[in-house]
């Protein structure tokens, strides 16, 4: 049985990177560092031009003696010494704005701190852009026709390389990625970056079109390694409060059928289930041990894909609200159609799927359904083939955690609670499906954390 534990206080963070816990650090330079002991940041992340430690942080940290302990003014050895260690720490940050960006097939997902420890001296000499761009993208919810900030998933007063902010997470069509990087353009953004974090297949296809249209190089990260990164220090400092995991009860029940959180604690090994355009399923044994067991082309863009040929539906959110509507059974030819009941002896329900769109080969079938009865189907015909595959995934590998995660989840309440009655349902009980509140947004974190690059790895 899954070791995942309902709780009601998330554990407490470890790490360079926890819930604000402790005193925020002041001040914010232009200029990043390759890290040191207490410092956050790769110098490589945003193209410094140094590719090794700043000489000078190095000489005031290694380079102490006792005359210099005796300066600031009679403070005690330990006070100055901490206060080396802080100015230290302000020199290796990146430069603000800090960004993590995953560019998927369908969706761009883009994550953006923003400090709120700002000084009145930080204010006085953060240059005009700089705070165009953090008021344009905290005082909307929505960017043009096609871009929106979900507000409801904002992780607010985290601490981060020193710095006490807000996390928020935008998303937008990949198909509107040339206006992204004219606005990138048009607010001169060169002038603070001179590289982007960003992970997805979308790193390397507009790659080209950062640096000619923006003057922007991206840093390309790979998307596994940041989803999984970005999953566990989520899950880590916990969401506002409460667990960032959860399942489903009784999930065989439809009426009894409720949500409840949980934490990932002692999470490996998982089976991580990462269900965007197309399906990945990784055997995640711990944050750097993980291979691709396998996938599937029939995901969330097959499912979005088929409804706008089938109902002429245009948006991800417009099926979903048609598939809310629907009945699948109008479609799906089911056990009971075929053995007018149960199929006892292999204990399959009479309302178990036989064929998925079985009844459509009948003219009169096809001449009574409704759009709605489609989009259903179709949702339920990828659901019930992703969770097929990962069932048999978490059987070959002897993994009894599966985890879903990807943009496909989101709002998809009628996704989530199938996954969670299939895995439930034919294993006996045995695996149970966990869920996590930030669905598609993980790989974008984890391209964040590499900007912040800390000494929390060996």
């Amino acid at each position: 049985m899954d070791k995942a534990k309902s709780m009601m206080d998330k554990k407490g963070a470890s790490g360079p990177f926890h819930a604000n816990n402790g005193q925020s650090q002041r001040g914010f330079h232009s200029h990043a560092a390759v890290a040191a002991n207490g410092s956050c940041c790769s110098g490589s992340a945003f193209g410094s031009s140094s590719g090794g430690p700043n000489s000078s942080t190095f000489e005031n940290m290694h380079h102490l003696h006792r005359g210099e302990d005796a300066e600031c003014n009679g403070s005690p050895a330990k006070r100055c010494r901490l206060r080396r260690r802080t100015e230290s720490v302000r020199r290796s940050r990146p430069p603000f704005p800090w960004f993590g960006m995953d560019i998927g097939g369908t969706l761009v997902k883009l994550v953006y701190f923003e400090p709120v420890d700002i000084t009145a001296e930080e204010e006085q000499e953060e240059v005009e852009n700089l705070k165009s761009i953090r008021r344009y993208l905290t005082s909307n919810v929505a960017y043009g026709k096609t871009g929106v900030r979900d507000v409801h998933l904002e992780l607010r007063n985290l601490t981060m390389c020193g710095r006490t902010g807000n996390l928020h997470f935008i998303r937008f069509p990949t198909q509107a990625m040339p206006r992204f990087i004219q606005m990138g353009h048009d607010k001169n953004f060169s002038s603070l970056h001179t590289t982007l974090c960003a992970t997805g297949g979308g790193a390397y296809k507009f790659e080209n079109d950062f640096r000619t249209m923006a003057d922007l190089e991206l840093l390309k990260l790979d998307e596994l390694d940041c989803l999984i990164r970005g999953l566990l220090y989520v899950d880590r400092v916990g969401f506002n409060g409460h667990p960032e995991c959860y399942y489903f009860q009784n999930p065989s029940d439809t009426q009894s059928c409720v949500k409840k959180p949980c934490t990932l604690e002692d999470p490996f090994p998982m089976l991580l289930v990462n269900i965007g355009s197309g399906v990945s399923i990784l055997a995640v044994y711990s944050e750097n041990n993980y291979k691709r067991v396998t996938g599937t082309s029939l995901g969330g863009g097959t499912f979005l894909g088929l409804c706008c040929l089938l109902t002429g539906c245009e948006t991800f959110e417009e099926a979903l609200e048609m598939a809310s509507k629907g009945d699948s059974t109008n479609v799906d030819k089911l056990v009971k159609d075929i053995y007018g009941g149960d199929y006892e002896r292999f204990g399959l329900q009479g309302s178990a799927v036989a064929s998925s769109f079985g009844h459509m080969m009948s003219k009169e079938k096809r001449d009574s359904i409704s759009k709605e009865d489609l989009a259903r189907a179709t949702l339920v015909t990828i659901t019930n083939n992703i969770g097929s595959i990962a069932r048999m995934c978490a059987v070959n590998e002897k993994i009894e955690r599966v985890v879903f995660v990807g943009n496909f989840l989101r709002i998809n309440t009628v996704s989530t609670k199938l996954l969670a009655y299939a895995m439930d349902f034919w294993s006996k009980g045995q695996l149970r499906a966990l869920f996590l509140e930030h669905e598609g947004y993980f790989g974008a974190v984890g391209a964040l954390m590499e900007l912040l690059k800390t000494t929390e790895d060996p």
